[in-house]
């Protein structure tokens, strides 16, 4: 069973800076798995933010939040970032991370298999 556990959500400035984790545990992911950071902001759908391989390559941003945002990866701790710089009011939402049992490239969220409970960003104009 793959669990999921995002931290680091918090109320920031407009400007401001934060930086999100995401735990994965449960199972040894292969290479090709790739890890999604995806948001929802109140009555809107659930949108793509940024993705990465388990290998750590194959990186891949939202326009919205390119040059922004860096999604990393850390082997050791089987952890995956989402640097978060420059932030804007539209940026505040719930924030999610994702796994995709697959080599697919895909932004959908209904790809994807096995998701965290969220953290919540706000960020104040």
């Amino acid at each position: 069973q793959v669990q999921l556990v995002e931290s680091g959500g918090g109320l920031v400035q407009a400007g401001d800076s934060l930086r999100l984790s995401c735990v994965a545990s449960g199972r040894t992911f292969p290479a090709w798995y790739t890890m999604g950071w995806f948001r929802q902001a109140p009555g809107k759908e659930r949108e793509f933010v940024a993705r990465i391989r388990w290998s750590g390559d194959n990186t891949y941003y939202a326009d919205s939040v390119k040059g922004r945002f860096t999604i990393s990866r850390d082997n050791a701790k089987t952890t995956v970032y989402l640097q978060m710089n420059s932030l804007k009011p539209e940026d505040t939402a719930v924030y999610y991370c994702a796994v995709l049992r697959s080599a697919q490239i895909t932004t959908s969220p209904s790809a994807y298999d096995y998701w965290g409970q969220g953290t919540q960003v706000t960020v104040s104009s």
